[in-house]
């Protein structure tokens, strides 16, 4: 953190106690960061510490069925690193999802819009020839 930002943040009682409280919270995050499995760490988080119990977000059940069978040893392992954790809760919190990205469209080629009006001739009436044939001939507006 910057010196100017560190200034700030103990100017008051209210910030010094939030700075305080996130430094807790980071230092949870990169301890459970070590101890737990890194499958399970990339969907999962620290949520807070209160009286000795230690909340996890996990981002769906199955990740959350898995900390919870790991819970015991988590306990423990945090209690040899020198953390007062007597217990752990897991909560499952679904993230937001990423953004989908678009699926870029590739034209179809004249030699591809030609194959398939080939292969049109070759079949039945059907809702399948007439897909086909919407297909080509949509491809055709576009050159």
């Amino acid at each position: 953190m910057s010196p100017r930002l560190t200034t700030y943040l103990q100017t008051s009682p209210e910030l010094r106690r939030l700075s305080g409280e996130a430094d807790r919270l980071l230092s949870l995050q990169h301890r459970y960061e070590k101890l737990a499995p890194a499958s399970l760490v990339r969907s999962s988080r620290v949520m807070q510490l209160e009286q000795g119990t230690l909340s996890i977000a996990a981002d769906n059940g199955a990740v959350a069925a898995k900390l919870r069978q790991l819970a015991p040893d988590l306990v423990r392992q945090f209690r040899d690193d020198g953390c007062e954790v007597s217990e752990i809760r897991v909560r499952v919190q679904v993230s937001v999802p990423p953004r989908r990205r678009r699926s870029s469209v590739i034209p179809l080629s004249d030699a591809g819009r030609e194959r398939m009006l080939k292969t049109l001739e070759g079949l039945h009436d059907s809702p399948l020839k007439s897909a086909l044939r919407q297909l080509a001939e949509a491809a055709a507006k576009k050159t």
